[in-house]
């Protein structure tokens, strides 16, 4: 792998990094701190691909580059990625304030609709049911319904109408034409885009050059098999985007050198797999004694939902393949064991 990049811009200072499209970096509240996002020259304007998180200073850097360095040339359109937080927080206020087109894929714009609906007495009882059931103390259960609750907080309502997009199509923004890539696993529906003439591959989220992206299994759904969906989907993208392009992602450095990069997360999920199996080869475990294994290292609130999440997406994947089966005690929880 290579970065032609070596250190990130400032935050909310908009740099060139590569002709036509700039650079900008979010600080956000977490142990990841920051979010990249990407202004796409767009005629007399500029294509905003993400909108960062709902906060004060987010807010602040957007309102600062709009009577700044955008003053003369605004946004034409807002593209999000997906639903998480750190992608669609703002999305709703950016584009009423810059009274721009919203465009999402059809089920990334519903996820952060369901997301930020969440709250009602039944639907959280059911999701300390779960956790429970999954072994987890009542402090972790309390920082997992945080998590769940917290999303309205970190968002804004969306626009009641958007553009959709989906894998297939193109989108021409400015001189360049983007072929329109998804993928699942980290989102279900996360769009991705691909301007094939200029070799250059605006990954969001799905491939990063430092870190593993969250995959992770939520308590609506929790046979869910995301895992498959996101090696699955990084096996398609070995097929799709050529190995030399400059991968622009969402978080850390542009890099090149995406088949390389693909191979080591497969690597990294085959490996977690056989460690959990290892660990349940003696006897079952919780779900909730699976997670200091895979993350040994003390976790924040933050954190532990999503290495929580994580975990049951390794096991569930496991499940789907029958390597793993489900063993219910009597005392109401779930503990797998290697088939």
């Amino acid at each position: 792998m290579r970065f032609p990049v070596a250190e990130p811009p400032a935050f909310g200072q908009p740099v060139a990094v590569a002709p036509g499209i700039l650079w900008l970096r979010f600080a956000l509240p977490f142990a990841l701190n920051h979010v990249n996002i990407y202004l796409i020259e767009d005629g007399d304007g500029w294509a905003v691909l993400d909108a960062g998180i709902n906060d004060a200073r987010s807010r602040g850097w957007w309102t600062a580059l709009l009577s700044g360095p955008l003053r003369q040339r605004r946004p034409t359109r807002l593209i999000v990625t997906h639903f998480h937080p750190d992608h669609v927080g703002l999305a709703g206020w950016l584009a009423e304030k810059c009274q721009i087109e919203l465009v999402m894929s059809r089920t990334e714009y519903l996820t952060a609709r369901f997301h930020r609906s969440f709250g009602d007495d039944a639907e959280i009882a059911a999701h300390r049911r779960f956790y429970r059931a999954c072994g987890l103390d009542e402090p972790s259960i309390a920082a997992l319904l945080e998590r769940d609750l917290g999303y309205r907080w970190l968002t804004t309502d969306l626009p009641h109408a958007y553009r959709r997009i989906a894998a297939g199509d193109t989108l021409a923004i400015g001189g360049r034409r983007f072929e329109v890539l998804t993928g699942g696993g980290h989102a279900l529906e996360q769009v991705m885009l691909l301007c094939r003439d200029e070799r250059l591959f605006l990954a969001a989220d799905q491939v990063l050059a430092k870190i593993s992206p969250n995959v992770s299994v939520w308590p609506h759904e929790p046979e869910a098999d995301p895992l498959g969906d996101y090696l699955g989907s990084l096996a398609r993208l070995a097929e799709q985007v050529p190995d030399d392009a400059c991968v622009l992602p969402a978080h850390n450095l542009p890099f090149h050198g995406l088949h390389a990069r693909i191979g080591e997360l497969a690597a990294h999920h085959a490996q977690r797999c056989q460690d959990i199996l290892a660990a349940c080869g003696a006897a079952p475990l919780l779900l909730a004694e699976i997670v200091p294994l895979l993350f040994p290292r003390r976790l924040d609130a933050h954190q532990t939902s999503f290495a929580f999440g994580e975990a049951l997406a390794h096991v569930n994947y496991m499940l789907a393949r029958s390597l793993m089966r489900v063993d219910i005690g009597a005392d109401g929880k779930r503990r797998v064991r290697a088939a």
